[in-house]
């Protein structure tokens, strides 16, 4: 779908990854991202997934194989737990509330990103708003078919990352029902503990 592609555009440029750069796709399902993450790390940078379900990676590695990305692994692991090698400039959260709306993952994951990386993360949100109300029952239903480390569903689903970074900027979209957060890690002090 178009608005899918322009949104993990949007997201990716959100980033401002440079050529060399290493970022993570938390959450990256079967790789929807990748072709926008390592156009922007070019062939000297490096892109890492992260994903929690084995059947779900499967797919994710024959879209690098059929690509021919040597740049780009998987790494099938939850996100509170996942071990990593090295910093990373930045990290995208698109659809993984597993992830960014886990203060465990955050915390987790913020370990592995240096000091002025930048994080975007991407998901559903439930609505104020008089006609986005309508999906709020839709969302809840669906939560039931997510992962048991998926916290619930809530107004502000960002307020994770935006007590541990500088700054976080939000855009929602379709009546409230959809966000964009945006920030960077700058000298928040969940980062001063670092030991990857």
């Amino acid at each position: 779908m178009f608005w899918v592609r322009a949104l993990r555009q949007k997201a990716v440029h959100a980033l401002q990854l440079k050529a060399g750069s290493r970022v993570l796709d938390v959450g990256c399902g079967p790789g929807g991202s990748f072709p926008y993450l390592v156009e922007a790390v070019g062939p000297s940078g490096e892109v890492v997934g992260v994903e929690i379900s084995p059947e779900v990676s499967i797919n994710a590695r024959r879209r690098i194989e059929a690509n021919r990305w040597s740049n780009v692994q998987i790494v099938e692991a939850d996100a509170r737990t996942v071990q990593l090698n090295g910093y990373f400039d930045g990290m995208l959260l698109l659809g993984a509330p597993d992830a960014y709306a886990s203060s465990e993952a955050v915390d987790n994951l913020l370990r592995y990103l240096k000091d002025d990386a930048r994080i975007v993360a991407f998901g559903a949100k439930l609505s104020d708003h008089r006609l986005g109300k309508l999906f709020n029952w839709f969302f809840w239903s669906l939560m039931k078919l997510s992962f048991s480390s998926t916290p619930k569903l809530s107004y502000e689903p960002w307020c994770v990352l935006e007590k541990r970074l500088a700054e976080v900027k939000v855009q929602e979209y379709s009546f409230g029902c959809m966000f964009l957060a945006w920030g960077s890690v700058g000298s928040s002090s969940a980062t001063s503990d670092k030991s990857p």
